[in-house]
């Protein structure tokens, strides 16, 4: 079994606002990472930050397609890499579907561990992406130990 997951969510916002609010790093670090070195474009390496875990994480950027699709790579462990592609749908234009996936875990104890923290990572993410562009608030904000 290859652990994989793909988790998604309706942003009621315009898909170019969405997009924007993924590539863009000051965007970004207002629901998102503490801080991003650089916006999301492809053939970039862009270096994210948590307030939750210590250290930096490579962000390979593999493919970036305006208002429709993010492809990069970023560390599963010091040994390798997993995929994630972010998907842009708009529903009308006022609606925007936000699809994720993430693949490339060992198939091992460790990976699929890892892949479900990730899904539910990845979730968290797209939930407080909602609360940014349509309520304007930071729900990460005060939620690190």
């Amino acid at each position: 079994m290859e652990p994989k997951f793909q988790v998604q969510l309706k942003i009621q916002k315009p898909v170019a606002e969405v997009f924007e609010a993924v590539v863009n790093p000051k965007k970004l670090s207002g629901y998102f990472v503490q801080q991003a070195s650089a916006p999301l474009v492809e053939g970039t390496t862009v270096k994210w930050s948590f307030m939750e875990v210590p250290g930096e994480f490579d962000v390979i950027v593999r493919q970036v397609i305006k208002d429709e699709r993010i492809v990069f790579e970023w560390p599963a462990d010091d040994s390798y890499n997993t995929r994630v592609v972010m998907v842009f749908k708009p529903i009308d234009p006022r609606n925007t579907m936000v699809q994720i996936s993430e693949s490339g875990w060992k198939a091992d104890d460790k990976g699929i561990e890892a892949s479900y923290g990730n899904a539910g990572g990845w979730m968290h993410m797209m939930m407080c992406l909602k609360a940014y562009l349509e309520h304007g608030i930071n729900l990460r904000a005060g939620g690190a130990f």
